[in-house]
């Protein structure tokens, strides 16, 4: 069973202006479609070959894990966002971000910075973890979903996420994604 490249929840150019076409050209159509190939390339006439992708990240290490954790990230990621998206979160996760971090620009200040100080490629996520919301960073392919705490959204890092359209101004790149983009019904629905 070959690992398929996931269709976008939106077309290509529903996240511009903020996010470009040819950002997602780049970071979808190659980067995340390659994870995907590189993954069935490694995974052929393997053990891994009839598993589900969530098996093989759960399951694996070493180049299968960082190629399918990334298929896997990327993947939560495009959901994370959406068009006309951002702003103060709604539903039960807004509630949820003012009992863990006691307000959302407690949570955006600390999101915020998770994001701004994972050094390198990497992600930023806030997760569900004893009860409670909680935000944490990842270097390269790691991902929260191997762990007892359960994903709720993510913000990609690396800079082939924000480089075509913010160049190296991760910053503003991160205060769009929050202010124009996250998509809170996705938060809800994993929370």
């Amino acid at each position: 069973m070959a690992i398929e490249l996931p269709p976008l929840p939106y077309a290509q150019d529903a996240l511009a202006p903020h996010i470009s076409k040819e950002t997602i050209e780049f970071h979808y159509g190659k980067h995340h479609q390659t994870y995907v190939n590189k993954l069935n390339e490694l995974i052929a006439n393997t053990s891994n070959a009839g598993k589900s992708l969530e098996e093989i990240v759960k399951s694996s290490q070493g180049p299968v894990f960082n190629n399918a954790a990334q298929v896997w990230n990327h993947t939560f990621y495009w959901h994370s966002l959406k068009p006309k998206g951002g702003g103060q979160p709604t539903g039960a996760v807004a509630q949820a971000i003012k009992d863990s971090f006691g307000s959302y620009e407690a949570f955006r200040k600390e999101f915020v910075d998770a994001a701004t100080t994972q050094f390198g490629s990497g992600w930023a996520w806030l997760v569900k973890d004893a009860g409670k919301l909680k935000i944490v960073k990842t270097p390269n392919a790691e991902t929260p979903f191997t762990t007892a705490a359960k994903p709720i959204l993510t913000i990609d890092v690396w800079e082939h996420a924000y480089y075509i359209d913010f160049r190296n101004a991760r910053p503003k790149y991160i205060d769009t994604y929050l202010d124009q983009l996250v998509n809170w019904d996705f938060a809800n629905a994993n929370l």
